[in-house]
């Protein structure tokens, strides 16, 4: 008689004596497999939180996404934890705010010109360290076949790539933060160095992502689908191209390459469903869609949020997210309850049923209840911490030589604080009436400001956040 190790994946010769024993092990796979699901994590790059049927868009189209949303959760107030690339992904491995991990921003916290700098910002560092505790070593030692598929940007490979952080194949992950030679190949990134020429990237993660699950199908896994679009480059098949050229678009939403990319990834996105379908891995498998910071202004537009990318103003940390697990999450459902990228990692560990490792932090709590119909617990504010500057001029900025200054934000329930560290400035804002932050209640709302200032002030204390607060002697103040 023939049996398959679930940690292997091979099969193996056992003896007849051992029938009955093996037909138990069976049965208790068959019913460990709905508590340790399968998990696909996509992770978009740079998609603005309504750039996606599900959350509202008419012009881009997403017809896989939008199915996958109707037979899940839709999350309408998900927040990546930093609001560009690095941190937000640091956060969503490690389940940790930026100060505990140290990835506070893309490349150096010294961005534009120094002149224009009051502060010397916090240093920042751009690898997540080997010490990190992240998700892919949880679910590894939780018996899971761990793969990440494309963008990385938190280190080098592969001294500080997926290899080091529990992931057992790495396909084009690095530390660059777009794909240096374009989407058409030759990439120029590892693991996909052979490729046809004009192969499109997003296509070839996801064969690469296919092969994966094929191959480890009888095993619990989790696929890392960390796609390099919608981040510039702006490159899309032609076709596709040409239809968005076609449709005018709207006022907010009219790019058309930009249009292509996005749905050429919700392509690719229905193809991986239909071969989960093909192999009977849909009702075991969990899938969860997020993008790691607001979209880009120049691109694509926020409103009515106020700011985009880079920025702490909601149009930098909005974004589209939704989890679907067929038979397990109702169908339908949709929560208004703020989350956050911190909270991915706690919410997996208890679905997959491992207690949070020994001697780990984790800032994020578990949303599993909400999955469910329940209602969360735990009432918490939510928190960004961004000690550097960012330059590049944004509608919605405080100044035109810089998306973000020094600051920090914290949420709880409607009410959202943001403080500027180069002059203690205070904004407070009320989300359920001011969703677009247009009106600073900081002046005639004393007492809700101190309240969210003190909040602030004691989490900052709790995780030793940084506040730069050495005067830059080359600060020049514009006339």
């Amino acid at each position: 008689m023939r049996g398959r190790d679930r940690r292997t994946g091979k099969l193996e010769v056992v003896g007849l004596g051992l029938a009955i024993s093996l037909m138990v092990m069976v049965s208790a796979c068959r019913t460990r497999t709905r508590i340790q699901p399968n998990i696909v994590f996509i992770l978009a790059d740079d998609l603005d939180w309504k750039d996606v049927g599900f959350m509202g868009s008419r012009y881009y189209e997403t017809p896989y996404l939008d199915g996958l949303a109707s037979r899940g959760i839709i999350f309408t107030q998900a927040y990546s934890a930093g609001p560009n690339c690095a941190p937000s992904r640091a956060c969503i491995m490690t389940g940790q705010y930026t100060p505990r991990h140290g990835v506070c921003t893309v490349n150096s916290s010294e961005r534009g010109e120094s002149r224009l700098r009051r502060l010397i910002p916090t240093p920042n560092t751009t690898t997540l360290a080997a010490e990190a505790f992240s998700l892919a070593e949880a679910l590894d030692q939780a018996g899971y076949a761990c793969a990440a598929f494309g963008k990385w940007h938190l280190g080098p490979v592969p001294a500080s790539g997926p290899l080091s952080q529990g992931f057992d194949l790495n396909v084009a992950g690095c530390h660059v933060g777009h794909p240096p030679a374009g989407y058409f190949a030759p990439y120029r990134l590892p693991g996909v160095e052979e490729a046809p020429e004009g192969e499109y990237l997003t296509d070839r993660l996801t064969d690469e992502a296919l092969a994966f699950i094929e191959t480890h199908r009888d095993r619990p896994f989790f696929v890392y689908l960390s796609h390099y679009a919608v981040h510039t480059p702006l490159q899309a098949p032609s076709p596709l191209i040409e239809k968005y050229r076609r449709n005018p678009g709207n006022q907010d939403q009219s790019h058309p390459v930009y249009a292509a990319m996005i749905e050429n990834m919700d392509t690719n996105i229905g193809r991986l469903l239909d071969k989960l379908n093909e192999w009977g891995l849909t009702h075991d498998t969990l899938v969860i869609f997020s993008s790691d910071n607001g979209g880009v202004r120049r691109i694509t537009s926020q409103a009515p949020l106020r700011g985009g990318k880079g920025m702490l103003y909601e149009g930098g940390i909005r974004v589209p997210q939704l989890v679907c697990w067929p038979g397990e999450i109702p169908a339908g459902t949709v929560c208004d309850v703020p989350v956050s990228g911190i909270d991915f990692f706690p919410s997996l560990l208890e679905l997959v049923g491992l207690p949070t490792p020994e001697g780990v932090v984790l800032d994020g709590i578990s949303l599993a209840p909400l999955f469910f119909g329940r209602d969360l617990e735990n009432s918490r504010s939510l928190h960004w911490h961004f000690p550097a500057y960012l330059e590049g001029e944004a509608e919605g900025a405080r100044d035109p030589y810089f998306r973000t200054r020094p600051a920090a934000a914290v949420r709880r329930g409607d009410w959202k604080l943001i403080e500027y560290f180069e002059d203690g400035a205070l904004e407070l804002y009320n989300l359920a009436v001011d969703f677009g932050e247009q009106s600073n209640l900081a002046p005639t709302n004393p007492d809700k400001t101190s309240e969210l200032y003190a909040i602030m002030k004691e989490w900052r204390q709790a995780v030793k956040a940084p506040i730069p607060t050495r005067l830059n002697p080359e600060y020049r103040p514009p006339k």
